[in-house]
């Protein structure tokens, strides 16, 4: 209960987060709301690479905590965070010469609206796709937050994004910038920035504590 309630908190708290990212876009137009929802699916898709990254540390960590190996638990998160960054880096320059193409596969540019959604489904998938790279970090870091049984930090870091970025900075930018929705993807990506500069600070104390124990043993 104590590792599993954070998680499933956690994961009904982002499904909230993007419902309410979902409502702003709505009240920017049909064509604004159309070209996020084909944008989710898309970026549903491409997380499926750091989804199972943490799926991949949280069980591998796990195991080898378990067999007093630590220090193997650390190197899984490494290759598993070089193996997301690097997905997302390719994702992230791909993405920029080939946005509006991929969108233009869920819509017909000929029809009413469609080269509008086109355009804005681009321009929100350019900035968004940056989330990739920092999603791919996060989710390793949770994985092996939940792997040493501190999956509260997991919850704590999401939530603080959430809270403090993500959902603040889509609804400023839909604000500030109503012609374009790529300020919207990138406070997207930015909430996903603050949860990996926790996780890092998180990361170092948790090692810090684990050396004194280690010295003072």
């Amino acid at each position: 209960m104590r590792i599993g309630v954070p998680i499933a908190l956690q994961d009904d708290l982002i499904q909230i987060a993007f419902i309410v990212i979902t409502i702003i876009a709505n009240h920017r137009g049909l064509n604004d709301a159309v070209a996020v929802g084909i944008v989710e699916k898309v970026m549903s898709f491409l997380f499926l690479i750091p989804s199972s990254m943490l799926s991949t540390v949280s069980a591998l960590g796990a195991q080898n905590i378990g067999a007093q190996k630590p220090e193997r638990a650390i190197q899984t998160l490494r290759y598993a965070i070089l193996l997301a960054v690097g997905f997302g880096v390719l994702s992230s320059v791909v993405i920029q010469f080939a946005a509006e193409p991929i969108v233009s596969l869920f819509t017909d540019s000929n029809a009413e609206g469609g080269a509008d959604v086109i355009r804005l489904g681009g321009q929100y998938l350019r900035g968004y796709i940056w989330d990739s790279i920092f999603a791919g970090i996060h989710f390793s870091f949770s994985g092996y937050f939940c792997a040493c049984g501190k999956s509260g930090l997991s919850f704590l870091h999401n939530i603080l994004a959430i809270a403090l970025v993500r959902i603040p900075g889509v609804y400023l930018t839909s604000q500030l910038f109503p012609a374009t929705l790529l300020p919207m993807g990138l406070a997207t990506a930015a909430g996903s920035l603050l949860s990996v500069l926790i996780c890092v600070i998180a990361f170092a104390v948790m090692r810090r504590s684990a050396r004194k124990m280690e010295i003072g043993g």
